[in-house]
């Protein structure tokens, strides 16, 4: 298994932008697919957006295109998504997740990821 574990949430106002972070336990980091995702209240978890091993495949949702990026640092075991021009839609929390080992396509399903970190928040203000 993998351990994962977001941080870099907090609350910002609309247009503004943070950055999330996510580090992974062991040294075969690189043999996941790495995934966001998000949920508010009341909603349904949703696809943000996933990379893939060695970085070179990356697929966006189309609510954050062009404001969000995902990048990953294989010899540190991170993934970060930074996002710029923060809206009020965007609030939710934030997970960071793995997919199952060795898989070769980047998927944008939850049933996609094995491994999930607990989460964190993320608040955009009016």
């Amino acid at each position: 298994q993998v351990q994962l574990a977001e941080s870099g949430g907090g609350l910002v106002q609309a247009g503004g932008s943070l950055r999330l972070s996510c580090a992974a336990s062991g040294r075969t980091f690189s043999s996941y697919n790495m995934g966001w995702f998000r949920q508010a209240p009341g909603e349904e978890r949703e696809f943000v957006v996933a990379i893939s091993k060695g970085g070179g495949s990356i697929v966006y949702a189309d609510s954050v295109k062009g404001r969000f990026t995902i990048s990953r640092d294989n010899a540190k075991n991170t993934v970060a998504l930074q996002m710029n021009s923060l809206k009020p839609e965007d609030t939710a929390v934030y997970y960071c997740a793995a997919s199952l080992p060795n898989v070769g396509v980047v998927v944008t399903t939850s049933a996609g990821y094995a491994y999930w970190g607990q989460g964190i928040q993320v608040t955009v203000s009016s």
